[in-house]
């Protein structure tokens, strides 16, 4: 299974500088290939299996808008249920648009009972500046366009193979912020459960600074 910190734009790559976060994470989903489309309201459910064959609910939809010196930048906010997380788990990310890539501005994290933290400070100290591929297509072939049904309705999607043989995905443009409807991995199935319409920010409460505490570690 892949590491999360990789998916949606590296959205989740904090969670797993914790012990207890990283145990908690390593059943959670690939990377989001796709075709970035980001609309405010919008977005996408999924349900994912990995290798163990527990499942994985997640949701992603854009919730709002911000520039980010001088470019639009999209909140992505992401929630997962698992019996890993505890709960509803929700990370929000601010993806800015480069020409081929989504880079991380800012990154919210709220997990079950607990207040939200902003994380972005530490990303940067770090040097975790995450970057995501915003178009599959250039990763991966164009196998063509292929009727394809799922719990979430029946679409004619474009599929695409990688190149490096690691997976499968079915992209329609419909679908908002990545357009993926499945993916099959070696290890990981992950296939949408509904497309998501008025979507509202789900984050409670003033973001505080990163807390390592909170994940029982000691600061750097």
């Amino acid at each position: 299974m892949k590491n999360l910190g990789r998916i949606a734009a590296g959205a989740i790559f904090l969670l797993c500088l914790t012990s207890n976060a990283g145990a908690q994470m390593r059943q959670g989903p690939p990377d989001m290939h796709g075709i970035w489309n980001p609309v405010i309201g919008a977005g996408a459910a999924y349900d994912m299996q990995g290798k163990s064959g527990e499942k994985t609910s997640m949701e992603i939809a854009i919730v709002g808008k911000e520039s980010v010196n001088g470019k639009d930048g999209y909140w992505m906010e992401i929630t997962m249920n698992s019996a890993r997380t505890g709960g509803e788990m929700v990370m929000k990310n601010l993806l800015v648009f480069d020409g081929q890539n989504t880079q991380t501005a800012k990154f919210i994290m709220q997990m079950p009972g607990s207040p939200p933290m902003e994380m972005t400070q530490m990303m940067q100290r770090s040097g975790h500046a995450q970057h995501q591929s915003a178009d599959v297509r250039t990763s991966a072939e164009d196998v063509g366009s292929e009727s394809i049904t799922v719990p979430g309705g029946t679409f004619t999607a474009e599929h695409y193979r990688m190149k490096d043989g690691s997976g499968d995905v079915w992209v329609a443009r419909s679908v908002s912020p990545y357009g993926m409807v499945k993916y099959q991995g070696k290890d990981t199935t992950m296939v949408l459960t509904k497309v998501v319409t008025g979507a509202k920010d789900k984050i409670t409460g003033t973001p505080q600074p990163f807390n390592p505490a909170a994940f029982g570690q000691q600061p750097q």
